[in-house]
């Protein structure tokens, strides 16, 4: 459950943030008409990523159950490695994230009220539709039938709703490459989960071999249904009695991935703060225009 809260947060934060900075910039520059286009375009993308979602669930029942582990696997793959960019992406820009909006939004301005539509489509469906992919990828990973893993990543939705509020009402300051890098390290740990899990429906699916080739076995001492076996489950993914080739394919991409990843980058000490104005605006410097 923490690992599919941890995905609704991540990705539900990076949404907010941008929703808050797009707003907020335009009730600050007295552009409150074009407030209208930047919904419009936010439902949109909502709308898109809820029928991305329920079309992975829903299409993927009515496949044979080789089909089913040879979808699961293959977009687990392609969710990790959506992630994988987005983590590495968003430590990089975290920084900048407001300064890029702003020129975005500016041109947009320019253009008219498609373009403000498709602004802040494109600025929100990608995480959208990442996240549904994600999540959808590590729901079916969990596959413990309980609801606990749609509600985490419901709870972690709301929390980045209201911390992306807080953002907008001036109320909350956070290093915001900190957090990124932080959360990020934990997703890899949880991205490493779902692509071992990946690389195990693809072997139920006769895709890969070696299904029968176990790495170990310790199901006697961490039980699949015991309370410490679900969490594990929950949290990492852990399978207690993985193949060769998971536990492989497991440690190939999360040692590398999260050494990168961790590596210093130069982050200075505050230069990921973000306040975002409130509607009365500030007195501090104002909003840099794209030339």
């Amino acid at each position: 459950m923490f690992g599919n809260y941890l995905i609704g947060l991540r990705e539900g934060l990076e949404a907010s943030l941008v929703v808050c900075i797009l707003i907020a910039y335009l009730v600050k520059t007295d552009r409150k008409d074009a407030l209208k286009p930047i919904w419009m375009g936010i439902g949109v993308a909502i709308a898109l990523a809820l029928g991305f979602g329920c079309a992975l669930e829903f299409g993927s029942q009515e496949l044979t159950f080789e089909a089913q582990e040879a979808l699961g696997g293959s977009l687990s793959i392609v969710a990790v490695g959506l992630v994988t960019w987005m983590v590495f992406w968003m430590r990089r820009t975290a920084r900048h994230l407001k300064s890029e909006l702003h020129g975005k939004l500016d041109a947009a301005l320019a253009m008219g009220t498609g373009a403000l539509v498709a602004t802040a489509f494109l600025a929100v469906g990608r995480e959208g539709l990442e996240t549904a992919l994600f999540v959808w990828a590590s729901v079916h990973a969990a596959s413990d039938g309980t609801p606990r893993p749609l509600v985490g990543v419901a709870l972690g939705l709301a929390t980045a709703v209201f911390l992306g509020w807080l953002f907008y009402r001036g109320a909350l300051k956070i290093n915001l490459a900190k957090f990124f890098t932080w959360t990020g390290g934990m997703l890899v740990v949880v991205a490493a989960g779902v692509l071992a899990y990946g690389v195990h429906d693809l072997q139920e699916a006769d895709w890969i071999p070696g299904l029968r080739n176990l790495a170990f076995d310790i199901s006697g001492t961490i039980p699949p249904d015991s309370w410490y076996g679900t969490l594990l489950k929950g949290v990492l993914n852990f399978q207690p009695d993985p193949t060769v080739l998971q536990v492989t394919v497991w440690a190939l991409y999360l040692v590398p991935t999260l050494a990168i990843f961790l590596a210093p980058v130069g982050f200075a000490s505050g230069k990921g703060k973000v306040k975002v104005p409130d509607e009365q605006g500030s007195r501090g410097s104002q909003p840099t225009k794209a030339s």
